[in-house]
C-alpha cells in the first residue's frame, strides 16, 4: 500500500479480506503495528493468485492502523475545558468564530487555523460545513475546547476533499470557540453599577464623556480609553460612533457602569478595523464621566438664603466668593478653601467663564448654591490644559461673603452729590486752561476720598482714571481743555439731540 500511495480501505468480518486478515484486525487499535502471519488455507489456499501469490503459500503481512470507524458510528465530543460562566450557548443558524487543528486519527495534522493566524469563521447547522462539524459545534460556549470526532461519512466521505483528506478519513478536530452570535441579535447591555442619585439619563443629541475597555468575546483587549488618559467625547445616537454603541449609551446616568456588548453587524461588520478582527462581536466595558446636551443652561440649586435677602448681586456689582469646583463625577478641580482666600470678581465684566457670571446673578450675601455649567458655557471643546477636560461639565458650590453695589452700566465713576458747575476749573488747579493726567487723577482721588464720588468697585484705579482721561482728550494730545471737556450725562444729551 506504500507503493501505491494510498491506504488500504475496508470493512472488516463482512467477507470483503481473506479470512486470516479478517481475523487478523479485530481487537486493533489506531496506531497499533502488528506482524500478522497467515497460512494458505485462510488465504489463498492451493490456488494462490496468478502471478502473484503462488499456491500454498504463507503470506505474512506488516500492517499498521491508520483510521477506524464503524457505520453506526456518530459524531464524538470530548470537552476538555469549559468556561464557569457560559452566558449563551451555540445553536443552529448561528455565526461563530473558531482555532482549530484537524487531524486524522493517527495524530497526523492536515490543516490548522492557529498556523494561519486566523480563524474560522462560519454559520452552523445551515450546511456550510460538514455534518459532523455542524452538530459537533452545537452546545458549545465561548471560550469552551473540544476535541470532536467525525466519521468520514459525516466528513468527506469516500471521496476525500481531494487535497489534503483522502476517502473514507476520520477526523479530528481540537476546536476552541472564540466568538458567537446570530445575525438576529440586537446588543446586550448589562449593568453593572447604578448611581442611587440620576436625575438625568443620556438621550440623542446629548454629549458623553466615557471611559471605556474594548475587548473581544473572549476577552482580548483590543482598546482603552484608561490608557490613552482621556475620555472618550462624543454625540449619541447621531451616528458619530458605530451603532451598537450609539443604542448602548441612550438611557445612561453620569457615574454609571455599564457592559455593552455588540454584534459585528452592528459593530465593524465582516470586514472588521485595525486589531478587530471580522465578524467580531465587541464587549465595552463603559464609565460614563458625564454628558450634556447643547442646549443645555446653567443649573443653579439654592442649598441655603438667608432670611434678610434684599440685596442682590447684578451687573457690575464687586463680589467676594468662596468656590468648591468640580467634575460631575466628583472630581475636585479647584477650590478657593485650600488658598485660604475669596476669589473676587466684577460681575458680568468678562473675569470669569459665562457660565459663572450668569451663576453669580441675582444671589445674596450669605447664600449659598450650586451651580452646574456645561462646556459652551464653560471652558468648551480645548479645556484648560492640565486642569480642565475639554467638553467637561463643571460644578460650583459657591458661597458668597460679600457684595459692593456696582455702577449703572457704562459708568466707571458716578457723583454721590451734585456736580459743581465749575467742574473744569477745580480740576485745573494752575489755571492754565489745560488738564493733565496727574491733575486729573488727583482730583479723582481727593473725591473718592471725600466720599463725594465713587469708582466702579473691584478695577484698577489708575486704569479707570486713564481711560476716564483719554475719554476726554478727544485730539489725543495728552491735555484736557475745556472745549473737549464734558460729563457723560452731557454726551448722552449730545447725541441724543443730534439723531
Amino acid at each position: 500500500s506504500y507503493d501505491r500511495g494510498s491506504t488500504f480501505n475496508v470493512f472488516v468480518g463482512k467477507g470483503q479480506l481473506i479470512a486470516g486478515m479478517d481475523q487478523a484486525l479485530v481487537g486493533m487499535c489506531v496506531n497499533e503495528r502488528r506482524f500478522v502471519k497467515i497460512p494458505p488455507q485462510l488465504a489463498y489456499g492451493s490456488e494462490g493468485v496468478s502471478g502473484v501469490i503462488p499456491p500454498n503459500a504463507v503470506l505474512h503481512f506488516d500492517v499498521l492502523l491508520i483510521d477506524l470507524w464503524n457505520s453506526e458510528d456518530e459524531v464524538q465530543i470530548q470537552t476538555y475545558f469549559k468556561p464557569g460562566k457560559c452566558p449563551r450557548t451555540v445553536q443552529v443558524s448561528d455565526f461563530v468564530r473558531y482555532h482549530y487543528n484537524g487531524t486524522f486519527l493517527d495524530g497526523t495534522l492536515f490543516d490548522s487555523s492557529h498556523n494561519r493566524m486566523r480563524t474560522y469563521d462560519t454559520y452552523v447547522g445551515i450546511g456550510w460545513l460538514i455534518p459532523g462539524m455542524d452538530q459537533g459545534l452545537l452546545g458549545m460556549c465561548v471560550g469552551e475546547k473540544r476535541i470532536i470526532t467525525i466519521p468520514p461519512f459525516l466528513a468527506y466521505g469516500e471521496e476525500g476533499d481531494g487535497k489534503e483528506i483522502p476517502g473514507q478519513a476520520s477526523l479530528v478536530f481540537d476546536v476552541v470557540l472564540l466568538d458567537l452570535h446570530n445575525p438576529k441579535d440586537g446588543i446586550s447591555i448589562e449593568n453593572q453599577q447604578v448611581p442611587e442619585s440620576c436625575e438625568r439619563r443620556s438621550q440623542t443629541g446629548d454629549f458623553l464623556r466615557y471611559h471605556y475597555n474594548g475587548t473581544l468575546l473572549d476577552g482580548t483587549l483590543f482598546d482603552s480609553s484608561y490608557s490613552r488618559n482621556r475620555t472618550y467625547d462624543t454625540y449619541v445616537g447621531k451616528g458619530y460612533v458605530i451603532a451598537g454603541m450609539d443604542e448602548g449609551l441612550l438611557g445612561v446616568c453620569t457615574g454609571e457602569k455599564r457592559r455593552i456588548i455588540i454584534p459585528p453587524h452592528l459593530g465593524y461588520g465582516e470586514e472588521g478595523r485595525g486589531k478587530i478582527p471580522g465578524s467580531a462581536v465587541l464587549v465595552f466595558d463603559i464609565h460614563v464621566v458625564d454628558f450634556h446636551n447643547p442646549s443645555d443652561s446653567v443649573s443653579i440649586t439654592v442649598n441655603y438664603k438667608p432670611s434678610n435677602c434684599t440685596v442682590l448681586s447684578k451687573k457690575g456689582d464687586y463680589l467676594k466668593y468662596h468656590y468648591n469646583a468640580s467634575l460631575l463625577d466628583g472630581t475636585l478641580l479647584d477650590s478657593t478653601h485650600s488658598l485660604g482666600k475669596t476669589y473676587n470678581i466684577v460681575l458680568g465684566s468678562g473675569q470669569v467663564v459665562i457660565g459663572m457670571d450668569m451663576g453669580l446673578q441675582d444671589m445674596c450675601v450669605g447664600e449659598r448654591r450650586t451651580v452646574v455649567i456645561p462646556p459652551h458655557l464653560g471652558y468648551g471643546e480645548d479645556g484648560v490644559e492640565g486642569e480642565v477636560p475639554g467638553s467637561a461639565v463643571l460644578v460650583f458650590d459657591i458661597e458668597l461673603l460679600e457684595l459692593v453695589s456696582g455702577l449703572p452700566e457704562g459708568y466707571m465713576f458716578v457723583w454721590n452729590g451734585e456736580v459743581s458747575p465749575n467742574l473744569f476749573e477745580e480740576i485745573d488747579q494752575n489755571h492754565d486752561g489745560e488738564v493733565l493726567l496727574e491733575e486729573f487723577s488727583e482730583y479723582i482721588q481727593a473725591q473718592v476720598d471725600s466720599g463725594k464720588g465713587k469708582l466702579a468697585p473691584g478695577f484698577d484705579f489708575e486704569k479707570i482714571v486713564k481711560n476716564m482721561f483719554t475719554n476726554q482728550d478727544r485730539d489725543g494730545n495728552g491735555k484736557v481743555t475745556a472745549e473737549e471737556f464734558k460729563l457723560k450725562d452731557q454726551e448722552a444729551k449730545e447725541e441724543h439731540d443730534e439723531l
